[in-house]
């Protein structure tokens, strides 16, 4: 599937009405799916889903993975956007609270949590879904940005950690 998701095209940073970016997102997970089917390495699944997911949520100014490289703390993964933050201990911010709880975090405006770090000083909300191993273990977090407030929705959370589990929690290796 080299030539991406098969998807209308639409401007980077359109922030689309909840309900039309949920029916394109549904559109592009078989694609999705495709796209990593056998895939077993998890930097390749991580940069692909990075890469399509980028292509699908056009209202994300940041894309991507950070990685679990020690206990307490993650580093920064494949990604589409600007620069992200190289590394992010599990006490800071809303990746370290996904890490650290293992949940979804669905943040409708960065300014109102604490401890927010702003990588990007553009980034308004925030959806960070934990993506684990088949033992359960956290492996990493899936970190999507929009600099717009409310930039994300409940049934997106649900449909990407439905993909996250199906990709990751599979694992064979």
């Amino acid at each position: 599937m080299s030539e991406g998701i098969l998807l209308s095209r639409l401007e980077r940073g359109t922030l689309l009405p909840p309900a039309v970016r949920v029916a394109r997102l549904r559109e592009a997970l078989p694609q999705l799916r495709a796209a990593v089917a056998d895939e077993i390495d998890e930097i390749a699944l991580e940069a692909t889903l990075a890469c399509l997911l980028w292509e699908t949520l056009v209202q994300t100014n940041w894309c991507g993975f950070y990685r679990r490289v020690a206990e307490r703390e993650l580093a920064v993964g494949p990604y589409q956007g600007g620069m992200g933050c190289l590394r992010i201990a599990f006490d800071r911010g809303v990746c370290g609270a996904c890490a650290r709880t293992g949940t979804v975090q669905l943040v409708s405006d960065v300014h109102a949590f604490p401890g927010h770090i702003a990588c990007d000083d553009a980034t308004r909300s925030e959806l960070v879904l934990p993506v684990f191993d088949p033992a359960g273990r956290l492996m990493a977090v899936l970190d999507l940005d929009c600099p717009e407030v409310s930039g994300f929705c409940q049934e997106e959370a649900d449909l990407l950690q439905g993909l996250l589990q199906e990709v990751f929690g599979t694992l064979r290796g």
